[in-house]
């Protein structure tokens, strides 16, 4: 249980530094009025990994993490790394809890179900934050940093988190169902949640 526990804490490092990477060097950065940018990129992808992998605690700590580093780095974005961490983690929270609480993927061996509900966890966790984002983001920007822009930047984040969402959630799932049977082999498959019976 305790070497677990450190190959998780590990392994949030290890997505944290992932996320971070994907975010800051692999993203498309767009320049929007007023100084401010959004951006299309894969971190969110990383982050539902992390969440399928790790658990929604561990795996989005670690993309929060890392994507929260990414904003304090950028002299554009470092003013949103709080908004970010929030975000971030919660996409690993729903994720985690569609994933592991109502689905249970890593209990079952039905490779159909498997799919299903990873698939449904990571449209939950990205859905959530194609919401969230924008919407968190337009209220940060007005009430936090009183930015007039607001109004102006909220359809082209809207835009850019929606693509995000369909990109990663395609991602992810393809990943996570790819990766699965080397975590097993490896001894790296972390069986979460708890169950009463294994289908």
């Amino acid at each position: 249980m305790r070497n677990e526990k450190v190959q998780k804490l590990v392994m949030t490092g290890v997505f944290a530094a992932l996320s971070y990477v994907v975010f800051t060097f692999l993203q498309i950065k767009i320049t929007l009025p007023g100084g401010d940018a959004t951006s299309i990129h894969l971190g969110n992808a990383v982050c539902v990994l992390g969440a399928l992998i790790l658990g929604g605690l561990y795996g989005g700590i670690g993309g929060a993490l890392g994507m929260t580093i990414g904003d304090i780095f950028d002299p554009v974005y470092v003013v949103y790394a709080p908004k970010t961490f929030l975000l971030k983690l919660c996409i690993g929270l729903i994720t985690g809890l569609i994933a592991h609480k109502c689905g249970k993927i890593t209990h079952i061996s039905d490779k159909k179900k498997i799919f299903q509900w990873t698939l449904l966890a990571a449209i939950g966790g990205l859905a959530f934050n194609m919401v969230a984002d924008p919407l968190v983001g337009y209220f940060y920007k007005l009430l936090i940093l009183g930015k007039p822009a607001a109004d102006i930047t909220l359809a082209w984040n809207i835009a850019s988190t929606s693509i995000n969402a369909v990109l990663s959630t395609i991602v992810a799932v393809a990943v996570y169902m790819a990766l699965r049977p080397a975590l097993q082999k490896a001894g790296l498959f972390f069986k979460l949640g708890k169950t009463d019976a294994v289908k």
